[in-house]
């Protein structure tokens, strides 16, 4: 599973050649009444989608993102599948909708900071980090996992709409068709 992560992140750096500047037709159009959304102009401008491939929306580094329509009420496949496999997966430690626990940080916070490459990395291998009060944190690896490993980008996808305020506190009422390429690639990763 790791070179699954190393050869996702080979195919991704591809795509930074093809960036182009921000089509306005890509726009979020997100909902300013969503008070559970605290957006981050500065992010939400970097992160913003300048490019979309097989339903899937990348920035201007290359790196998948998300994509909001509908005033904020509809979003991309991949940031709502991100949602879900999140809430399956990782909420236990890091809390309902990114925003931590007592021993697990927000992601939605860290989301802001974090690369891409570096997200796949921690994913696929875990983490270590001494806390304040000298004890440890570990974040388990997940590189075997293909629950979490064939949705890394969408669990990206989904935590990148959250650190910039794209995607408030709700579960996604409204979301664009599964593209046929997710669709492939699922079916691929879980072998089935």
């Amino acid at each position: 599973m790791a070179a699954l992560a190393l050869a996702t992140v080979n195919v991704v750096a591809v795509h930074a050649e093809d960036a182009k500047p921000a089509d306005p037709a890509l726009a979020n159009s997100l909902n300013p009444n969503d008070k559970t959304a605290e957006q981050d102009e500065k992010l939400l401008k970097r992160d913003a989608a300048v490019k979309v491939e097989d339903g899937k929306y990348f920035d201007a580094e290359g790196h998948p993102t998300f994509h909001v329509t509908n005033e904020g009420k509809k979003f991309d496949w991949y940031a709502y599948s991100g949602y879900r496999r999140y809430h399956a997966e990782c909420h236990v430690c890091h809390g309902p909708d990114g925003m931590g626990s007592t021993y697990a940080p927000a992601l939605k916070d860290s989301l802001k900071r974090l690369s891409y490459e570096e997200f796949i990395g921690i994913i696929a291998g875990g983490r270590q980090n001494q806390t304040a009060g000298g004890g440890e944190s570990v974040m388990p690896a997940f590189g075997d996992n293909k629950n979490v490993m064939c949705y890394a980008d969408d669990l990206y996808v989904y935590l990148k709409a959250r650190a910039a305020g794209a995607m408030g506190r709700v579960r996604p009422s409204d979301k664009e068709d599964k593209p046929e390429a997710a669709k492939k690639a699922e079916k691929e990763c879980l072998g089935g």
